[in-house]
Formats: C-alpha cells, structure tokens, sequence
C-alpha cells in the first residue's frame, strides 16, 4: 500500500493512526517499526522511513516511543461472572492458616453473604480447615461461600447449608468444605445474581481483560456453573464492540444431533460448541479429577468420573453430526481414558474422519501419557491448557506432588503436545489464575519438568494465533498482523526485547536481526511487561495514561 491514508479520504467516519518507532511483532516484516491502522484493519506495516514520506494530517500518529505492538492475547478458558465476583470479592489466595482465614471473613464489609475465592490449604501451615461453627462465628451468622482456588470446591457457612438446602445431598459430610453435588448447589445459592449485578461483574472482568492485552476470551459457561442467563448476557456484551470479543461455549450433554441443534437453538446466542466445562472429572486440588491409581495423600481414594464413556462418546458422535464442537473439562488420567475411549466409540458409530473434522476440544488435559498424546492428535483434538497450573502448583513440594506423588512431574504435557501435532491453545481459568498473559508465557518457558518448556515465540503463538483457531475461526489472518487482517493488537511497554527458546543447553536468547524472527519481550526481568493500549478491530478497548502523554 502506498498511500495507507487514501481510503479514509474517500470514508472521512474511518479513522486512521499510524504507530511509529516501535517494534511491531509481525511476519510481514521482522524489521517492522512502524503500522497503518485504517478503520478495522490493518493496512500497512514498515519502516520508521517509510513512516515519516506517509504521514499526514489526517492521521492519528502515536509515537511508541520503544514500545512493543504485538497481536492481541485470547484468553481461551475464562469465567467472567466468576471472575468478576473473585474481583470484588474476599482475596484469600494469600492466607496460610484456618485463623487467618477466618480472620479475613469477621473483616468483610456489610451485605447477606460473604464470598470469597482463592483459599488453598495445601500452602497452609496447618492444612486444617475451619469448622461449621467457626466460619458461623467469624460471619456473624451470614451466609459464607469461599470458593477454593479451584473453584471445584468451597467452604460454606451454616447458614448457606440451610439456604441452599445441602443436607443429605452427596458431597456435604457435616463440615464446611462442600464438593461434587452439594459444591454446585451452594454455589448456585451463592449466586443468585439479578441481571444487572450479573452484567457488573461480567463488565469488571472484562475490564480486566482489556487492560493486560486481551483482545478475545473463551467463556466456559454450563449449568452447573452460572445457567443459560448467564452466558447470554456474556455473549450480549459483543454488541456494543467495546470489550474484548466473547467466545461463548456451552458446557451440557447432548445424546442426539436433533439434542444439539434444540440446545443451540435455545441458547439464543453464538454459542461455539458444546464443549469447555462439561466435566468428565473434578480437579487434582479437591481430589475430584478421576485417576487410575489413588490419591499420594488419600489413600483409597481415587477421584470422580461424572459421565460413562457411552454419555460422553454419544455427546462426541451427535455434536460430530450436527457439524459442533464437542468437548469436555478433563483433568485426571482415569478421566481422560475415559475422553479417548469416547472418541474412539464415537468414530466406530459415525467414522473417524467426521470426528475428526468437528474439531473437538478438551480442556486441561493435565495427566496425559505418551500414548494418550497420540490419540488426541490422531482425531485432532485441541487441548485447552493452562501453563499458570504449572507455575502455581507444579514445583517440588507443591500441591500437585502432595496429591500426586512422583505423576506429578510428568503434568501439563505442553512439549509433548507440540510434537506430536496435538493443536494446543492456552489460557488462564480465571478466577483460578489471573489475567496475566506473560506471566502464562513466561510459565511455558520455565515449566517446572524441563523436557516439557517450550520457547516464547511457540507459547505467544498459543496464547495468540492458536487461540482464534480452537474456535474454528475461518479467517487465516486472525492473530497476525500483516496487511487486510483485522486490527486487534495491544501496545507493551518492554524493558528489552529478544528471542527466547526454552532449551537450557543452549544460549537462551538472541538480539540478532539477523535471525529475522520477531522479538519478544524479555521475560527474566521480575517483571512483566506493562499493557499501554488493547485495541480490538480498529477500537480501543483500554488505554494507559502515558500512551500519548
């Protein structure tokens, strides 16, 4: 493109910026420091010299000052209410003790109901949980839901048991910590949001979104978790073009092709597939993700399947059919067995390459043995994973080898699935990680298994490109910025860019141009790059101050 500003001449409502001395992270142009964005699109990426013979009045021109402009991040497995209410709520990722807990609940302000969320008794001193009628003291008789860092358990006061009626339902055993049947039903309780509380937490989190880089995010909604409303109010914020991009999943059983369509159908929204949150199993944290051999620290105890192999693989054949994405949370490798023989079941009914060509996904895929990678690749599975697990919970003495033992080391395959050709797309979980998208790259690259690290420039890519294409989105272009794709991009301001490569053996990183790879942000500095602008489709969704101070 010669002149990037003529087409706005013609359309004087299109605006035109131009972003100049910087670095941009393109394949157009490894050199790249300077980029035309036209309306929605990305019309011109080049030289700071070329930059200057092209600007003009009529252009916005932000002058990066060093900064990195990179392609937008796609969280691809968040929860948005319940980040939301994480948000505002109770922060109880940092308490190490029962009393300080407790502490924190007789602390909290004014309302019905004290929430919280991020509580992990394996990090305590003393992993020994409040009882009944110490959270009842601590909350003066309200009603108490803290969701454990998990979210796949809780502690609830006695005045929650009675509201949402947990006595004699499975999972409540006469203590605060509720999983499985009685964890959904407080829950639930705990959540009976109007809509326009609903629609404030959803906000606030994609708030959050937009301000670390965030130009889209997987929404894993199911009935379990926060009901049909909830998911459409996400999908609804799509609407207005000013948050980052819902990708709206659907976490419930279908038993026929006619099932799926009907659920579709009455969701009434733009529901992707079928798949995210649709446990096959629990977490390893509350002990719930199904494994084949017991728990190191619950002896004869070896989590929970909550669907047969026919459920899951009917699921598997009728979203195949109906041309869907079908998919499950699976964590555990009992739970995960159970996943393969589903596929396998799946594609004796219907064939194999229908399977195939529904590009199922399954999410969090922690415990997954060589011979597991190859059937996932073999039906072209995407996993959904989420390198913060790693990070927060995967080193010596962590919570995985309390649970696991010596089958922690070889959690969180990402190498593994790499090369085998499994697609691999990343995310947080959030509320159990946080937005933090570098942090997540940054945790590829030191996982705690060094035969599993991967290099920066493949896990950006996962958490950038691969995300856009776990949704089957048809557009090649999504992810990059090269002239004609959409302009979705956020500004970083960096101490040092660099080509990192997750093999110690070697020397880990480069500066040389002469390599013509893109650079990315060092990410051995202790600190994490900052977020200026996020701007989705020519829009911007967040800015920082400095930007054009």
């Amino acid at each position: 493109m010669n002149q990037p500003g003529a087409p706005a001449a013609q359309n004087p409502d299109r605006k035109v910026t131009l972003y100049r001395n910087g670095s941009i992270y393109t394949a157009a142009d490894p050199f790249a420091t300077a980029m035309v964005v036209d309306g929605d699109t990305v019309a011109w990426v080049g030289s700071e010299q070329a930059a200057t013979s092209i600007a003009d009045a009529s252009m916005e021109v932000i002058d990066l000052r060093g900064a990195l402009l990179a392609p937008g991040f796609v969280d691809s497995h968040v929860h948005l209410t319940e980040t939301g209410v994480a948000l505002a709520g109770l922060q109880l990722a940092h308490v190490r003790s029962a009393q300080q807990l407790l502490d924190a609940v007789a602390g909290a302000s004014d309302g019905r109901i004290v929430v919280g969320h991020g509580w992990d008794e394996t990090a305590w001193d003393d992993p020994r949980l409040p009882t009944l009628e110490e959270l009842d003291r601590a909350a003066g008789g309200k009603e108490v839901y803290l969701s454990r860092i998990d979210v796949h358990s809780a502690l609830v006061s006695p005045a929650l048991v009675v509201s949402a009626g947990l006595t004699g339902r499975d999972g409540f055993g006469g203590t605060p910590h509720v999983v499985r049947d009685a964890h959904t039903a407080a829950r639930r309780a705990a959540r009976n949001f109007d809509d326009e509380t609903r629609r404030a937490y959803q906000e606030r989190a994609l708030g959050e979104a937009a301000a670390n880089g965030y130009v889209a995010v997987a929404e894993m909604a199911a009935p379990h978790i926060s009901g049909r409303k909830d998911l459409q109010l996400a999908d609804a914020w799509n609407r207005t073009g000013s948050m980052p991009l819902v990708l709206p999943y659907w976490g419930e059983l279908a038993s026929s092709e006619q099932h799926v369509r009907s659920i579709v159908d009455g969701l009434g929204s733009g529901v992707l597939g079928l798949a995210g949150d649709l446990n096959i199993d629990g977490s390893i944290g509350s002990r719930t993700a199904a494994l084949r051999a017991e728990y190191s620290d619950a002896p004869g105890h070896q989590g929970n399947l909550y669907l047969s192999v026919d459920e899951a693989a009917a699921h598997l054949a009728a979203c195949s059919l109906a041309g869907v994405q079908g998919g499950f949370h699976v964590i555990g490798d009992a739970g995960l067995d159970a996943a393969l023989e589903a596929l396998d079941v799946a594609a004796r009914e219907i064939g194999e390459q229908r399977v195939r060509a529904a590009g199922h996904r399954f999410e969090h895929v922690e415990l997954a043995d060589q011979q597991a990678v190859e059937r996932l690749a073999r039906y072209s599975v995407t996993v959904s994973v989420q390198p913060g697990f790693d990070a927060a919970w995967g080193e010596a003495g962590g919570l995985y080898e309390k649970r696991l033992g010596e089958r922690s080391k070889e959690m969180n395959a990402f190498a593994s699935f790499y090369s085998n050709g499994v697609p691999i797309a990343f995310g947080s979980d959030s509320p159990v990680t946080p937005l933090r998208p570098w942090s997540s790259v940054r945790a590829c690259l030191e996982h705690n298994n060094a035969k599993e690290r991967i290099s920066a420039r493949a896990a950006f890519l996962g958490h950038t490109r691969a995300g856009w294409r776990a949704t089957k989105n048809p557009n090649p272009l999504m992810g990059q910025l090269v002239p004609g794709a959409p302009a979705s991009f956020a500004v970083w301001e960096v101490e040092e860019l660099m080509v990192q490569v997750a093999d110690s053996r070697v020397q880990s990183w480069s500066t040389d141009p002469r390599a013509r790879t893109p650079l990315l942000p060092a990410l051995d500095t202790g600190s994490d790059p900052v977020c200026l602008q996020t701007v989705r489709d020519g829009i911007e969704l967040y800015s920082h101050g400095s930007l054009r101070a």
